[in-house]
């Protein structure tokens, strides 16, 4: 017998061969009642069936059982006769009950006189790429959230200093400062991916952006995270706070100075946090005659998160702010606008 005598038999271990290679690829055949006739080896990982468990199965094992109860099997097929192809974009289940993402087609299977012998199904496991698809969605949103925020914050920044400033040159080196304020709070949060930022982290930043000495700031509280936006808000606030100090308040003189205290009061299921600003040793404070920019953003930063009060004690301006801990802390939590 010569090397050409079987060449059918050639050709099924050369497609048998080309059918379990394609490891990365489920290939399933299935006759015409929809059950499993072929089973390679990229199903088998695929799916954790081995061939004696599934051969002879209901193809519609593998679908979750809401799309069994949609006939999304026979529509597949469905398709498969009337387009050429039926598409499979959907969850798949594995032999385990887990959940997986597919993308593949179901075609028809005829003979060579065409007539209808069954269904191939490819598919392959997508999961990963899905999720990673979800996360850039995700990501995306979350993005265009925090630009239109900024963009909001910026543009209140700019009107209500223009509004408040006597000269545009006060209001240009107003604006300067508050938004490189904003923009540095923007890169501590980066510094721990947009998570969260520390209390004390903002006031020492505030305190080196400005070039205050050392002594000037007295610090003291516990270790408190905030979310991105409370700790955007405390960067706005500390800063309208502290050039305020240095232009009319205790840090305008030498002898003045300021002690910036929290801390955190436990209670059963809402822990409340307690901020105090305390100017001392500066000039006699006395009540402005009207609210302006600085007081404005004072209240209505912090306002978003908590009750605050203002104090204009003659000895030193008081401000003390009160809130719940979860409120600060929670993810997604957004405060207004100044």
């Amino acid at each position: 017998m010569n090397r050409f005598s079987h060449p059918s038999r050639a050709r099924e271990r050369f497609l048998e061969a080309i059918l379990q290679s394609a490891i990365e690829y489920a290939i399933i055949a299935v006759d015409l009642e929809g059950l499993v006739t072929t089973w390679n080896e990229g199903a088998r990982r695929i799916f954790g069936w081995e061939d004696p468990e599934i051969i002879g199965r209901p193809v519609a094992v593998i679908f979750t059982e809401n799309d069994r109860e949609a006939g999304a099997p026979q529509r597949e097929m469905t398709a498969a006769l009337t387009n050429g192809h039926g598409d499979d974009e959907r969850w798949h289940v594995r032999k385990d009950g887990s959940l997986f993402w597919a993308s593949g087609q179901m075609m028809a299977l005829r003979s060579d006189d065409g007539e209808l012998e069954g269904f191939l199904k490819i598919l392959r496991d997508r999961t990963e790429q899905r999720e990673n698809e979800e996360r850039q969605r995700v990501l995306m949103h979350e993005l265009s959230h925090r630009i239109k925020n900024t963009l909001a914050v910026v543009q209140a920044i700019i009107s209500q200093s223009f509004r408040s400033a006597s000269r545009m040159v006060e209001a240009e080196q107003s604006i300067s400062a508050r938004i490189n304020a904003y923009a540095n709070a923007h890169d501590i949060l980066l510094q721990k991916n947009w998570l969260s930022a520390t209390m004390e982290t903002i006031v020492e930043a505030t305190a080196t952006n400005l070039g205050l000495e050392p002594d000037r700031i007295e610090a003291s509280g516990p270790d408190v995270h905030l979310n991105p936006q409370a700790a955007l808000s405390f960067s706005l606030v500390l800063h309208e706070l502290v050039t305020n100090a240095t232009k009319y308040g205790a840090l305008s003189v030498d002898t003045g100075s300021v002690r910036i205290e929290w801390s955190v009061l436990r209670n059963a299921g809402d822990d409340r946090f307690h901020l105090l600003w305390q100017e001392r040793g500066g000039p006699v404070v006395e009540r402005p005659k009207k609210k302006g920019f600085g007081s404005r953003l004072v209240r209505a930063s912090l306002a978003a998160f908590g009750d605050v009060s203002l104090d204009y004690a003659p000895t030193g301006i008081a401000i003390r702010f009160d809130a719940s801990l979860q409120k600060l802390q929670a993810k997604g939590c957004s405060g207004s606008q100044p």
